[in-house]
């Protein structure tokens, strides 16, 4: 017998849950924990309470669908100036001004909490498999691969969005930025360069 949206039970941040997905009760962020993650606030609005998704239960009436744009960080200067030649994705990294950037030299770059994933995140507001960005003879274009929370570009939510220089992802609850130097672009096969990290 299908349980009733009362039966499904609420859980407060902090809250060792289980594995599964949630949804935050107030915005509908969704965040995917596993088996001892506790429960965070919700990076969208802070709110503290969520309830595990279902197909029973509860499902938030409208997902989340826009992001405040944030003044580019201090650290992105320095980044653009350390890229070369190569489009790349620089987002923060330990300490503050801290920043990594990612040589996107391949034809996929996946970017998740999955350890398969050349940009990742271990975080439960990030999918295993949250986003690709793919790279063809035109540019690089970033694409949702089936996320929890989406993928936003310069705070809208996007499936496929061909990416700029200077563009703001959202990834859960991560920043990154998209660096396209001024040149010609796309050679294929051509060696993957390690990630730089300051």
């Amino acid at each position: 017998m299908p349980l009733s949206a009362d039966a499904i039970q609420s859980y407060n941040a902090g809250t060792l849950a289980g594995a599964g997905s949630f949804y935050c009760e107030t915005c509908g962020f969704a965040i995917a924990l596993h088996e001892r993650d506790q429960i965070p606030a919700c990076p969208h609005c802070n709110g503290l309470a969520f309830k595990r998704a279902s197909i029973f239960g509860f499902a938030p009436a409208e997902p989340v669908g826009t992001h405040h744009v944030d003044e580019p960080p201090a650290w992105l200067a320095q980044a653009r100036s350390e890229i070369g030649d190569s489009d790349s994705l620089a987002y923060a990294e330990g300490a503050e001004g801290e920043h990594r950037a990612v040589a996107v030299e391949e034809e996929f770059l996946r970017i998740g909490r999955s350890l398969a994933a050349e940009v990742r995140f271990d975080d439960p507001t990030v999918s295993r498999r949250h986003a690709i960005l793919h790279r063809h003879e035109r540019g690089v274009r970033i694409l949702d691969d089936r996320s929890l929370n989406g993928v936003f570009v310069n705070g809208e939510r996007v499936h496929s969005h061909e990416l700029a220089d200077g563009d703001e992802i959202v990834i859960g609850r991560f920043r990154l930025y998209f660096l396209s130097p001024p040149r010609g672009r796309f050679t294929p096969g051509a060696p993957r360069r390690a990630a730089t990290s300051h």
